[in-house]
C-alpha cells in the first residue's frame, strides 16, 4: 500500500495578473520511497493568486483516475481554512457567507467539493517559501504554469 501526497501551489504575478498552479503528485512505497511522480501544471491570463490556490488542489484531485486516500499539502491557509472549515458553513447558508455575502470563488469552491467527495483526503498547511523541497517543486511549477501569460519583455 503506497502513500499519497499531492503538493500544490499557486502562483500570481500582480493580484489580480497573470497566474499558474502547480501539483507534485508523488506515491510512496512502504519504505517510504518515491515509487511513483507526476507533475501538472496550468495557468490563466487574468485571475488571482487564490484562484491559482484553489485550481491546484482542484487538479490534484481531478487527476486521479480512481477513488484515493491521500494528503494535500498546502501554502495556502485560504486553501486548507476554507476546504476544512469554513466550506460547511457556506454550503448550509447556500454558498453565502457568515455576512451573507456571496463566497467569493464559489466556482471553485463547489469544483473543489466536489472534486474531494471521492476520496479520503487529509489536508495539511505548511509555510511557504520555507526550504520544503516539495513545496518549493510545486512553486516552480505553477510560476512555470504562469509563464505562458505573462507580458513578454520589450527589449529596448
Amino acid at each position: 500500500m503506497s502513500e499519497l501526497y499531492a503538493y500544490t501551489d499557486g502562483a500570481c504575478s500582480g493580484n489580480p495578473g497573470p497566474g499558474g498552479w502547480g501539483v507534485l503528485l508523488r506515491a510512496l512505497d512502504d519504505d517510504g520511497k518515491i515509487a511513483k511522480q507526476r507533475e501538472l501544471k496550468g495557468g490563466e491570463p487574468d485571475t488571482t493568486n487564490n484562484r491559482m490556490e484553489l485550481l491546484a488542489a482542484i487538479n490534484a484531485l481531478e487527476s486521479l483516475s480512481r477513488p484515493s486516500t491521500l494528503t494535500v499539502v498546502t501554502d495556502s491557509a485560504y486553501v486548507k481554512n476554507g476546504v476544512t472549515g469554513w466550506i460547511f458553513g457556506w454550503k448550509k447558508n447556500g454558498w453565502k457567507t457568515s455576512a451573507r455575502k456571496p463566497v467569493k470563488n464559489v466556482d471553485l469552491w463547489m469544483r473543489l467539493d466536489e472534486a474531494q467527495v471521492r476520496h479520503q483526503v487529509t489536508w495539511k498547511w505548511i509555510k511557504g517559501h520555507a526550504g520544503h523541497a516539495e513545496n518549493e517543486k510545486a512553486d516552480e511549477l505553477a510560476r512555470a504554469g504562469m509563464a505562458p501569460f505573462k507580458p513578454k519583455k520589450s527589449k529596448s
